[in-house]
């Protein structure tokens, strides 16, 4: 039976969107407190973390490895602000301003300005409302900050640009998340020009909010034109897309601003997602307990057809993940050409043929679960298989995951409004079901291209609960989990994991942990959950990339070259690290 739940024990950080965002503030503003009075409070505060980052004590206790960030200057630091014309760029006029309050030497450069807008007293006529951001303007000008026009300054001298823009510490303030399309014309080219400015001269670059080009909604950077920080001042909330997607390319550290409180009570402000960077703590096992007591995981995939060399190393990464995550025992019902293989490198799992639809089906009866879709095959056979299969497991109540070709069978089957759909939405609201799609999967399972997809990650996985039922993974830079809960679903964004994963056999290795922790039911629901699999699986991945030379008999692995075989020696290490003490 399916247990209902929320993983309130998790130590988690709310994430919300943009239009969330401007609601908090429209609130704050609503209760009587002053929109001016906010930003001149958000940019005195992000003075004060960049001043403290970059007193001569902390920049002595930083190690090389951070020298880019924290570059030591003995002489006076300096800043080079870009500002834009909204509110963004209304905090970056302030920041210039109490940076130099401080002792900082501060160059406002402005895009978009025309030369009007940056003459003194240009908007002296009472009778106009002057927005925050030029009331921003005037204070920085009428403190002498040093400011210049990039359209003046761009390709028309000789020189290089860091000759006009020579800085310490580069700042990024023109957008924000006021921008949710690609940066064009004088933008793009800003955008450019500060990149390559605060790359060659290994100086740091902080942006203000989110970095401009970044969507902050989604995480989506159109054509790579956005900042690239090394840090981003987050004001108010955390974005969601600053953690997945392009948002973990773009980003850098991230430091929160939090400046005023979220109204609580309110679906309104509710967040969009949680980010989770660490997995739940495990209990020891019982002295008096066998193999029976930690599950039965029936394991469906690697099949062989038409002569084929066909996939069995799918089923067996599974099968070895679920093992190393701590199932008592291990079935794989694969084609009988990889049995051999199978027992070579996993001598510990049982068999039985594929093709074997009678005592498949009775092995689905005894089973704990049944993850089905690794190298299963696409052909019309396998999607017989597949149906009979999922069948089964549904009239035996059992818990079901579905990866890979099984996806692609369960897409083709909405598309056909196979009455299959159907009952495996309503198994799912008694009965765990995971289903763990990449972009290509879910666009496929969609009817969407995967361009779609991957503009609006939330909005998919969203869908194709709704569609489908379950519990969702979908996987990627920032992997989005989402599971159904009893009042209503929860979102939760995977801060662990690195690119290093981004290899063949990953996705299987992730089936089987999931299966693996589902068949312990000795565990607490909250660690055998879909998320604590997920962060399993992330953390392994990060364990194996971190390790030392001595860990690693002399050698260390990095990102590059990284296999899904090395994966189920890290599951069980951080599974033995979870325990508690």
């Amino acid at each position: 039976m399916k247990i209902h739940h929320h993983l309130s024990s998790v130590k988690s950080l709310a994430l919300y969107n943009s239009d969330q965002v401007y609601a908090i503030e429209q609130s704050w503003f609503a209760a009587g407190y002053d929109s001016f009075g906010l930003m001149k409070q958000a940019a005195w505060q992000m003075a004060q973390c960049i001043g403290q980052i970059y007193e001569p004590k902390q920049l002595a206790a930083q190690p090389i490895t951070d020298s880019k960030m924290y570059r030591k200057n003995t002489g006076q630091q300096s800043a080079s602000i870009w500002v834009g014309k909204g509110n963004n760029g209304g905090d970056g006029w302030l920041l210039a301003y109490y940076l130099q309050q401080m002792g900082w030497q501060v160059q406002v450069t402005t895009v978009g300005f025309t030369s009007y807008e940056l003459e003194i007293g240009s908007d002296n006529d009472e009778r106009k409302i002057v927005s925050d951001a030029k009331k921003a303007q005037h204070i920085a000008q009428a403190a002498n900050c040093s400011y210049l026009r990039f359209e003046d300054n761009c390709g028309s001298q000789e020189e290089s640009p860091a000759a006009t823009w020579q800085a310490d510490v580069y700042i990024d303030a023109l957008f924000g998340i006021g921008l949710d399309r690609a940066p064009q014309g004088i933008y793009s080219k800003a955008i450019s020009t500060f990149n390559e400015l605060s790359n060659h001269s290994q100086t740091c670059a902080i942006s203000v909010d989110t970095p401009s080009g970044l969507v902050a909604s989604t995480g989506e950077v159109y054509d790579r034109v956005a900042i690239q920080a090394d840090m981003t001042l987050c004001l108010i909330a955390r974005k969601f897309g600053l953690h997945t997607k392009d948002g973990l390319d773009y980003s850098g550290k991230i430091i929160d601003i939090p400046l005023i409180p979220h109204p609580m009570n309110d679906i309104a402000f509710m967040p969009v997602a949680k980010l989770v960077t660490a997995a739940h703590r495990l209990h020891s096992r019982w002295q008096n307990s066998h193999k029976g007591s930690y599950g039965h995981v029936l394991t469906i995939g690697g099949n062989r057809v038409d002569g084929s060399q066909g996939m069995g190393g799918a089923a067996i990464l599974s099968a070895s993940s679920a093992m190393a995550t701590g199932a008592g025992k291990i079935t794989v019902a694969c084609h009988e050409a990889f049995h051999g293989a199978l027992l070579t490198s996993l001598p510990d799992a049982m068999t039985i043929n594929l093709q074997d639809v009678r005592g498949v089906k009775q092995l689905i009866q005894d089973a704990s679960i049944i993850v089905i879709g690794m190298g299963l095959g696409r052909d019309p056979q396998s999607k017989d298989l597949f149906i009979s299969y999922i069948q089964a497991s549904i009239e035996a109540g059992k818990p079901i995951v579905i990866d890979a070709d099984g996806l692609y069978h369960l897409s083709s089957l909405q598309k056909e409004s196979h009455e299959l759909i159907d009952e495996l939405r309503h198994h799912s609201a008694k009965y765990q079901v995971c289903l763990t799609p990449h972009s290509g999967e879910a666009a496929r399972l969609l009817d969407m291209e995967i361009n779609d997809i991957e503009k609006n990650r939330l909005a998919a996985v969203e869908q194709c609960a709704e569609i489908y039922g379950g519990d969702w993974v979908l996987k990627g830079a920032g992997s989005l989990v989402l599971e159904q809960c009893l009042v209503q679903k929860q979102v939760y964004v995977c801060g662990v994991g690195n690119a290093g994963m981004a290899t063949a056999g990953m996705g299987d290795v992730l089936s089987g942990v999931i299966a693996g922790l589902m068949a312990q039911q000795e565990l607490t629901v909250e660690s055998r959950s879909l998320l604590q699999a997920v962060l399993i699986h992330g953390q392994a991945g990060d364990a194996l990339v971190h390790q030392t030379a001595r860990e690693n008999g002399g050698f260390l692995m990095g990102q590059r070259g990284l296999q899904a075989q090395d994966m189920p020696a890290a599951i069980r290490h951080v599974m033995q690290l979870l325990i508690s003490e």
